[in-house]
C-alpha cells in the first residue's frame, strides 16, 4: 500500500540513502533521479546560499558515478568541494541539507569526519590528482583491487599541482581515471593554453569520430585474433592520436585519452564510465558539462552564480538586498583602477578571480595591464616578481587563504630580490560560512616572518586607499589585507585621499591606563571598547595599529610613559601574530609592561556567520572591553 495519489511521481531522491540506493535503480529511472537533485539543490541553496553553479553542472556525472562504482570501496576523490553538493545529497546527507553552510551543519566544501564517501577533504583546486595517486598506490601496496578516481574540474587544470599529480600518475602504470569535468569556467572563465587546448579538443568532430573508429577497430581485433594483433592496433590508435588529437597532451603524460563525452547524456556517461571503468592503468575521460545546468538564471550568467548569498529561486534576485556602505573588495577595485589612471607602471594580477577580488574593474579599464593567470597562485607572485624588475608597479590580489599556496615564491622570488610588490590579500581573518578551508587566518603570522615585507591592515575605507597609495611608492614588498566584508563607512572620493605617512600609528583615544591596540578591523572595536571602559572609570587609550611591522615604536613608547597593560586585538591566528611581536618587543624593553594579545585561537574554525565568529573570539568592542577588565587590578580603576 501506497499514500501516493494515483498518476504521481513517485520521488526517487527521497528513497535514496546512499550509493548502494543509486546503484539499485535501472537506467531508466537515473534521468528522473537527476532532475530531483537539481530541484533540491536550486531550492536548499536559495536559503543557505553557496556554490550552485558548479554542483548543477556535474548532476548527471555524479548519478552516473554513483550508479557505475561502488563508493565507498571504490574512491572516488573530488578536486574542489563546490562541484560535490549533489554528491552529498546522494551519500546519505539529503536530509541534513538544509544545514549546508550552517553552523553546525555540513560543510560546503568536502570534509573526511562527515562522510566515509569524502574520501579526500578539499576546498582549494588542484589536490585530486595528486590524492589520488597516494590511494592507488596504497591499495597496490596492501593487495587491493578497488578503482581509484579523481574528478578534476577543468579550472583545476590551470594549477601546477595538477600537472605534478598527473606527471607522476601518468607514468606510474597505476590504475587511476581522472575525470576532466570540463565546462570552461573555474569561477570566471578559464585563461590560458590549457583552456584553448581543451576547447579546441571539443572543436574537432572529425578528430573524435576518428579516433572512435579506431576503438572500434581495437576492440573487434581483440575479440577476434587476440592480444598480439590488439597491441599492434593500438600501437596504431596511438600513433593516430599524436599526429591528430589534441588529446595529446595527456598521452604524452601517460594517460590514454578519452572523450570528449556530453556529461549530462546519462546513457552516454554510464556505457562510458562502464567501458573505461573495467580497463586498467592511467587513463582519462573528458566529459562536457554546462555550469548552472538547467536553472536559467545560473546558465545565463555563470561567474555571478558560482557562489552566492540567499536567492529567490523565481526571480533570481538576492533575498537580502545590498544596503549601506560598500564592500571592502569593491573599495579596492575602484581605488585601483582610479590610481592606475594616473600612473602607467600599475598592473593588477589575479589568480581565476577577477570578480571576487575586484579586479575586474580594472580590466575593463586597463585589459593590457590585466593579468588572471589562473589557479596558479606560485606563477602570479613570480610573474609579478618579473615584472617589477622591469620598472613595473604590480599588485597581486588574491584571497589570503590562496596566497599560501605562493609562499614559498612570496620568499624566494620577491622578499629576497626586495622587488616591489604588492599583495592585497581579499577575504583575510574569519570568513563565514565557507569554513575551514577558506578562513584567511594566517597571513598576519606568514608575512611578518618573512624580512623586508611591510604588513599593513586599514581600519576603513579611506585607509585602505591610503595604504594603496604608500604600497605603490615604497621600494620593496607590501601587502595589505582586509575581509569579505562591507567597510564600516562611505568611502571619500579618492582624490582626496592621502598616502598614509610610512610605519605610523593613529591615535584614537588617549588613555593611562591600558593600551589597546587594534589591528585593522579591529581597530574601530578597540574605540568602542576604550569608551565603554571610559564609562565605568578606566582611562585606556586606543590605537589604529595599521601598520604590523614596522610598527609604530615611537608613539608605542610615548604611550608606555603612563601605561602598564597593552592589549592587542587582530582578527587573525593569535599565534605568532601581532601580538607575539609585540609582546617580544616589550619584554627587551619594556619588562614590566603586561602584554594581552587578542587573536583568533589556535585551532580550527568552523563555519557560522562572521559576526558569530567574532563574538565566540572576543573580538568585538564587548569581548576586548571584557578582556580589560580581567587584566586591570581593582586599584587601577579611577
Amino acid at each position: 500500500m501506497t499514500d501516493t495519489a494515483p498518476g504521481a511521481t513517485v520521488s526517487l531522491l527521497a528513497r535514496i540513502k546512499g550509493p548502494a540506493d543509486v546503484r539499485q535503480l535501472s537506467r531508466a529511472e537515473l534521468p528522473q533521479l537527476a532532475q530531483e537533485v537539481r530541484d533540491r539543490l536550486i531550492d536548499c541553496v536559495s536559503v543557505t546560499g553557496g556554490h550552485i553553479g558548479a554542483s548543477l553542472g556535474v548532476v548527471e556525472l555524479v548519478v552516473a558515478l554513483l550508479h557505475e562504482f561502488n563508493s565507498p570501496n571504490d574512491k572516488i576523490v573530488w578536486d574542489v568541494g563546490h562541484q560535490a553538493y549533489a554528491w552529498k545529497l546522494l551519500t546519505g546527507r539529503n536530509d541534513r541539507f538544509p544545514t549546508l553552510r550552517t553552523a553546525g551543519g555540513i560543510s560546503g566544501f568536502l570534509k573526511r569526519d562527515e562522510s566515509e564517501h569524502d574520501q579526500f577533504g578539499a576546498g582549494h583546486a588542484g589536490t585530486a590528482v595528486s590524492a589520488a595517486l597516494g590511494m592507488a598506490t596504497a591499495r597496490d601496496l596492501k593487495g587491493e583491487h578497488h578503482k581509484v578516481i579523481a574528478v578534476v574540474g577543468d579550472g583545476a587544470l590551470t594549477c601546477g599541482l595538477s600537472y605534478e599529480g598527473m606527471n607522476n600518475a601518468g607514468h606510474s602504470d597505476r590504475d587511476i581515471l581522472l575525470i576532466v569535468n570540463d565546462n570552461g569556467m573555474s569561477i570566471s572563465p578559464n585563461v590560458g593554453a590549457i583552456a584553448k587546448l581543451l576547447g579546441t579538443i571539443v572543436a574537432n568532430p572529425r578528430i573524435d569520430r576518428l579516433r572512435e573508429r579506431i576503438k572500434r577497430v581495437t576492440l573487434k581485433l581483440g575479440d577476434v585474433f587476440g592480444d598480439g594483433v590488439v597491441g599492434f592496433a593500438r600501437n596504431v590508435e596511438e600513433s593516430v592520436k599524436n599526429l591528430f588529437s589534441e588529446g595529446m597532451l595527456f598521452e604524452e603524460l601517460g594517460f590514454r585519452y578519452f572523450g570528449p563525452i556530453d556529461g549530462h547524456d546519462l546513457d552516454k556517461l554510464c556505457d562510458t564510465l562502464a567501458f573505461v571503468g573495467r580497463m586498467r592503468g592511467p587513463r582519462v575521460l573528458h566529459v562536457l558539462t554546462e555550469k548552472g545546468k538547467g536553472f536559467s538564471f545560473a546558465e545565463a550568467n555563470r561567474e555571478k552564480w558560482h557562489g552566492l548569498a540567499a536567492y529567490d529561486p523565481k526571480t533570481g534576485e538576492a533575498r537580502k538586498k545590498a544596503s549601506g556602505p560598500p564592500t571592502w573588495t569593491q573599495v579596492f577595485g575602484d581605488s585601483l583602477t582610479a590610481l592606475a589612471a594616473d600612473d602607467a607602471r600599475i598592473v593588477a594580477i589575479t589568480a581565476a578571480m577577477p570578480s571576487g577580488t575586484g579586479t575586474n574593474v580594472f580590466a575593463k579599464r586597463f585589459p593590457e595591464r590585466f593579468f588572471d593567470v589562473g589557479i596558479a597562485e606560485g606563477h602570479a607572485v613570480t610573474f609579478a616578481g618579473g615584472l617589477a624588475t622591469q620598472g613595473m608597479r604590480p599588485v597581486v590580489a588574491i584571497y589570503s587563504t590562496f596566497l599560501q599556496r605562493a609562499y614559498d615564491n612570496i620568499i624566494h622570488d620577491v622578499a629576497v630580490q626586495r622587488l616591489p610588490v604588492v599583495f592585497c590579500m581579499d577575504r583575510a581573518g574569519l570568513v563565514g560560512e565557507d569554513g575551514q578551508t577558506h578562513m584567511g587566518l594566517y597571513d598576519i603570522a606568514y608575512m611578518l616572518a618573512i624580512p623586508g615585507m611591510t604588513v599593513t591592515a586599514p581600519k576603513d575605507a579611506d585607509e585602505l586607499v591610503g595604504l594603496l597609495r604608500t604600497a605603490l611608492v615604497h621600494d620593496g614588498p607590501f601587502c595589505t589585507r582586509y575581509p569579505r566584508d562591507k567597510a564600516p563607512t562611505d568611502p571619500s572620493p579618492i582624490a582626496s585621499v592621502d598616502a598614509v605617512p610610512y610605519g605610523t600609528w593613529e591615535l584614537l583615544q588617549r588613555g593611562t591606563d591600558v593600551v589597546i591596540l587594534g589591528v585593522g578591523t579591529m581597530a574601530l572595536p578597540a574605540l568602542a571598547a576604550a569608551e565603554q571602559l571610559a564609562a565605568e572609570g578606566i582611562s585606556a587609550a586606543a590605537v589604529n595599529a595599521r601598520f604590523i611591522k614596522p610598527f609604530d615604536e615611537a608613539m608605542l613608547a610615548e604611550l608606555l610613559r603612563s601605561c602598564r597593560v597593552v592589549v592587542t586585538a587582530e582578527e587573525g591566528t593569535v599565534v605568532n601574530g601581532f601580538g607575539a611581536v609585540i609582546a617580544r618587543h616589550l619584554q627587551e624593553t619594556h619588562p614590566d609592561v603586561r602584554v594581552i594579545a587578542l587573536g583568533v585561537a589556535d585551532e580550527l574554525m568552523m563555519q557560522a556567520p562572521r559576526a558569530e565568529q567574532l563574538v565566540r573570539q572576543g573580538l568585538t568592542a564587548l569581548g576586548i572591553a571584557a578582556r580589560v577588565r580581567a587584566a586591570l587590578p581593582l586599584g587601577s580603576m579611577r
